[in-house]
């Protein structure tokens, strides 16, 4: 048995785990994980379940690639969700869930959330009217995000839309038209994460 071939991300290959880094790829059968969801290498071997704090570290990892927030991002994101009300894990899910990049791709506007996050820093996005290029801009309830009229803007978001596999979450709604438009309809809940995330096992790591 040979290595991964196939355009798999390379985080994927070397944590062991489906990232979807790779777009709408990530969805169909041809990804490259799904083929052959094993260690790379020649001689194929199972990998060592771990220890409790390997597996709770793990998914604080997952979360950040996931997101693509850095640590001192993310610690700053936990914080905020340790000083608000209700279930901490439910509140830094809905935080990272808000961040504008991932609101651009789960909309369709872009095929993973690394695309969505350039398109937002090279002005592609505008929030309210208003151009914002900060992937990290926490939208609101009532927000509409709207793809800005000019060529390069609507190839992009057209793209992605007519490749796009995933339906947007009930949080969201897309206007179909000339030029993309989505709105926020309320705060994201932990129903609304698509993602495989175990929260509370970061919650039990980052609290010690």
């Amino acid at each position: 048995m040979g290595r991964i071939t196939g355009p798999v991300c390379r985080l994927c290959r070397r944590d062991g785990l489906k990232l979807f880094l790779k777009g709408s790829r990530c969805d169909t059968p041809k990804c490259a994980f799904e083929r052959r969801p094993v260690p790379p290498g020649v001689v194929q071997r199972r990998r060592p379940k771990g220890t409790d704090y390997g597996l709770r570290l793990r998914e604080k990892q997952k979360l950040k690639h996931y997101y693509g927030v850095l640590e001192r991002q993310f610690r700053t994101y936990f914080a905020r969700a340790e000083r608000g009300k209700g279930n901490t894990g439910e509140t830094l899910m809905s935080l990272l869930e808000r961040r504008l990049d991932n609101v651009v791709h789960r909309l369709g506007f872009a095929p993973s959330r690394a695309a969505a996050r350039q398109m937002v820093m090279h002005g592609h996005i505008t929030v309210n009217g208003r151009r914002v290029d900060v992937p990290s801009y926490l939208v609101r309830a009532g927000d509409t995000l709207r793809v800005k009229n000019r060529a390069k803007s609507l190839q992009l978001a057209h793209a992605a839309l007519a490749d796009a596999r995933r339906d947007v979450p009930d949080f969201l709604s897309r206007a179909e038209g000339g030029i993309p438009e989505g709105r926020v309809n309320r705060l994201p809940i932990s129903d609304d994460v698509s993602l495989p995330i175990q929260a509370n096992l970061i919650i039990e790591l980052c609290s010690k």
